[in-house]
């Protein structure tokens, strides 16, 4: 865990707390945000990849179970104290479990709803307390063109899981307006080791190719940055026109 004060940017001082951070999307989204001027909350369970993360910037990491109430409370409170407060929480942690609906077992799909769901709410319910009494606070869930359009095979606890989220999101808006706006992202298909598998449908995508994990991190930071600051409970598609949603 390291500390050290806010620098200037799009994001100055803003204290995000980020899931996911140790890899892919999070990752990319977490190393933006501290570009831009962020004091990045980093949680995951691998904790030796939040190191790679954040290597020598600023920020503070915990390696933490998302899916455990008690230990993300304590965190949250442990970096509300220290900080200050928080401004904003970006939920990018999510583990893609596949199978056929008949042979995919009871604990694949808890698994699956847990970390993606529920993690999603957990981390957020956590946050509000703090969130509420800044201005400007945002969230931002990172759900899949797959909660859009569930029209893939073996993924129904994937689908339905990010179909959760999405809706998560509208419920989020609704309830914590006008203080905390509350959005989401549905990727595609990323280059991240999770896709690899799927590289091939890519042929049903209108621009033919995988996005980049920062391509994904640049629409979360529109989403948390000022510039979105009349947008709450969307949901937006970032996926090379998968959807066309």
């Amino acid at each position: 865990m390291a500390y050290v004060g806010a620098t200037a940017g799009r994001l100055a001082g803003r204290r995000i707390v980020i899931t996911g951070a140790s890899s892919g999307i999070g990752r990319a989204t977490a190393q933006l945000f501290i570009a831009k001027g962020a004091i990045p909350i980093l949680l995951d369970l691998n904790g030796a990849g939040l190191a790679e993360t954040i290597g020598d910037a600023e920020g503070l990491s915990f390696e933490v179970d998302i899916t455990d109430e008690n230990a993300v409370q304590d965190v949250v409170d442990q970096v509300a104290e220290k900080l200050g407060g928080l401004d904003g929480v970006v939920n990018a942690a999510g583990i893609m479990l596949l199978g056929p609906t008949a042979d995919f077992g009871f604990d694949e799909w808890r698994k699956t709803i847990d970390v993606n769901l529920t993690g999603t709410f957990n981390v957020a319910k956590c946050c509000i307390p703090f969130l509420i009494k800044e201005t400007g606070s945002t969230v931002v869930n990172v759900s899949s063109g797959a909660g859009l359009l569930p029209n893939a095979p073996a993924q129904v606890a994937y689908a339905a899981a990010k179909g959760g989220v999405i809706s998560l999101t509208r419920a989020l808006a609704a309830d914590l307006a006008p203080e905390v706006r509350v959005n989401c992202v549905c990727p595609g298909l990323v280059d991240t080791p999770m896709a690899e598998r799927f590289r091939a449908n890519v042929v049903n995508y209108a621009l033919k190719r995988m996005a980049e994990p920062s391509e994904i991190a640049n629409a979360i930071l529109f989403l948390t940055s000022k510039e979105s600051s009349y947008i709450t409970g969307s949901i937006l598609a970032v996926d090379g026109g998968r959807t066309f949603h």
